[in-house]
C-alpha cells in the first residue's frame, strides 16, 4: 500500500494504548528487514532516516526504497525523518515523498523552538506531513555529565504544555533519561516527569533513544502515554552480529549476499521482537 501518513498510525496508537515503532534504516537490507518483521507481526511501522542515512544513501535512495517496500507490504507504512535540524533538510525530505517530519530545535532557546516548529508545520500540514518536534536535549549514552546536569538537560513539562500549545505541533519527543548509542549501564526514566508531560500535553509522546532500555520500562512508558517508539542502535547490533557469525562460518565467503542475508535475518528477529514489547502486534 502507499506510503501513509505517520499522525494516522499514533492516533490509532492513542486509541488503542499502544506504541509504534520507528526503525532507522541505513541501506536496503534493514529496510526488507523492518518491512519483513512488520509484515510477519501484521504491525503498522514507521521507518526512519536520520541525516546521516540521508548523507550516506541518498535521499532519493531512502525514499525509493521505502516507497516500494511499503508498496510491497500489507502493513501502513510511514517514512520519517529522523532529527532533521534544518528547515532547508525538511522542506527536501518534504519535496521526496517523506510523509512525516522531526524538526528538532530542541537546542534552540524555547521561543526559537517554537517559532521553526511552527514554520515547519505551516509547510507541512498545507501538503499532510506528519510533524514531531522535540523539547529538551536527549545526548550520547558517552555523555559524562552529573545527576544535577542531566536533571536540567529534561523536558520541563510546563514547557512542554507551553510548546505544544503554541505550535500544534502532531507529536512530541521528550526528554526523561534516555540517550542515543549503547549505554554502559541501565538507563533509569523518569516516570514521573512523563507522567506529568502526559497530564498537561494532548499529543502522541515519543520516545528516543530507546535500544537497550529494558522492557519492562518501555511497557511502563507506554503505559503512561508514550506512542512512538524509536529503535537504531539495536538494528546496528544485529547486523554486524549476521555478518561476524557469517564471516566466521566461512572467512573466504565473497557473495555479498550470503553474508548480508544474515545480517537481514538478524535485524528482522530484533524489529520483530520490539514490534511485540511496543504492543502493536497484530494492530495493522
Amino acid at each position: 500500500m502507499p506510503l501513509v501518513n505517520m499522525k494516522t498510525l499514533l492516533t490509532a496508537a492513542e486509541e488503542g494504548g499502544y506504541a509504534v515503532g520507528a526503525f532507522n534504516c541505513n541501506n536496503m537490507e534493514i529496510v526488507q528487514a523492518i518491512i519483513q518483521a512488520a509484515t510477519e507481526e501484521h504491525a503498522p511501522v514507521i521507518v526512519q532516516a536520520s541525516q546521516g542515512a540521508i548523507k550516506y544513501a541518498g535521499l532519493s535512495y531512502i525514499t525509493a526504497l521505502t516507497r516500494v517496500a511499503a508498496e510491497e507490504a500489507q502493513v501502513p507504512v510511514a517514512l520519517h525523518l529522523d532529527h532533521g535540524t534544518s528547515f532547508d533538510q525538511v522542506m527536501r525530505c518534504i519535496r521526496d515523498g517523506f510523509t512525516s517530519v522531526m524538526i528538532d530545535g530542541s537546542k534552540l532557546p524555547l521561543a526559537e523552538n517554537i517559532a521553526l516548529t511552527r514554520r515547519v508545520l505551516d509547510v507541512a500540514r498545507a501538503v499532510g506531513v506528519t510533524v514531531e518536534a522535540e523539547l529538551g536535549k536527549i545526548g550520547g549514552t558517552e555523555d559524562d555529565i552529573t545527576v544535577t546536569e542531566r536533571e536540567a538537560l529534561m523536558t520541563d513539562p510546563e514547557e512542554a504544555r507551553q510548546f505544544v500549545a503554541e505550535t500544534g505541533v502532531d507529536a512530541l519527543a521528550i526528554a526523561i533519561g534516555t540517550a542515543h548509542g549503547r549505554y554502559k549501564g541501565e538507563p533509569k526514566l523518569d516516570f514521573d516527569r512523563l507522567r506529568r508531560v502526559r497530564e498537561l500535553v494532548q499529543v502522541p509522546i515519543v520516545l528516543h533513544g530507546s535500544s537497550g532500555v529494558p522492557d519492562e520500562a518501555i511497557r511502563t512508558a507506554i503505559q503512561l502515554g508514550v506512542r512512538k517508539v524509536n529503535i537504531d542502535t539495536n538494528i546496528r547490533e544485529a547486523f554486524v552480529k549476521g555478518v561476524r557469525e557469517a564471516l566466521a562460518a566461512n572467512p573466504d565467503e565473497i557473495d555479498p549476499r550470503k553474508i548480508l542475508g544474515p545480517a537481514r535475518e538478524e535485524m528482522t528477529a530484533i524489529v520483530r521482537e520490539k514490534i511485540r514489547v511496543f504492543g502493536s502486534s497484530n494492530k495493522a
